[in-house]
């Protein structure tokens, strides 16, 4: 069955677009994980990820569209289950591998993952941090950043490794386009700037990539 994307942003299913955006910008002001520290920071961050989520389908006509036929067909919706439930057993897996350091087979794994379940946003994401490890996959990691930023698109994270990967690629107006949204939806960031600077820098001097030959 699909996610209640409404229940986790709390607005009615009648609600209409103004009210989704103003329960987001409520839910901003008040659960913002920059509002917290330690472990209450660690999980504001999860739990927020989830309200953007939600917000970024419920302030989609089509994706909302779609949410409410899953929504009221849940035996239809079933294979859609699965195919989450597999997803995030590669998800699993990926982790395990990353954290072992073996990022050709995290990113197999999370490759897995994103054709199990194509609309996950953190497993596109994923893949691209796996890929960013090794510049022969520089090409995968920017098509798969780009598509989670597109599933998410104000999310911190995948915005900053766009940031990232652009200037690797040595898209320099890209990069500084996904740096500056990653500031304006996680705030302040000292690393952020500093990328900026040099990507600045090293615009100016022709160079081919923020971050060197070695990505």
């Amino acid at each position: 069955m699909a996610k209640d994307l409404y229940v986790i942003l709390g607005v009615p299913r009648t609600a209409t677009p103004e009210q989704i955006r103003q329960r987001f910008r409520e839910l901003a002001r008040t659960s913002h994980p920059d509002r917290f520290q330690g472990e209450a920071r660690r999980r504001a961050e999860e739990e927020f990820q989830q309200v953007t989520e939600a917000f970024n389908v419920l302030s989609s006509p089509e994706r909302r569209r779609q949410l409410d036929l899953e929504l009221a067909r849940p035996e239809a919706s079933s294979s859609a289950g699965d195919a989450q439930k597999l997803a995030r057993l590669h998800l699993q897996a990926g982790i395990r591998f990353y954290r072992e350091r073996n990022f050709i087979q995290a990113a197999e794994s999370f490759d897995r993952a994103t054709k199990a379940d194509p609309q996950n946003a953190q497993a596109w994401h994923h893949l691209a941090q796996a890929c960013s490890h090794h510049r022969r996959y520089l090409s995968q990691g920017l098509a798969a950043v780009v598509r989670a930023c597109e599933l998410d698109g104000m999310n911190p994270v995948y915005l900053k490794l766009a940031g990232k990967l652009h200037a690797t690629a040595g898209l320099f107006d890209r990069a500084e386009w996904y740096y500056n949204q990653a500031l304006v939806w996680g705030g302040e960031d000292d690393a952020i700037r500093s990328a900026l600077e040099e990507l600045s820098r090293t615009s100016r001097k022709g160079g081919s990539g923020l971050f060197g030959k070695g990505g």
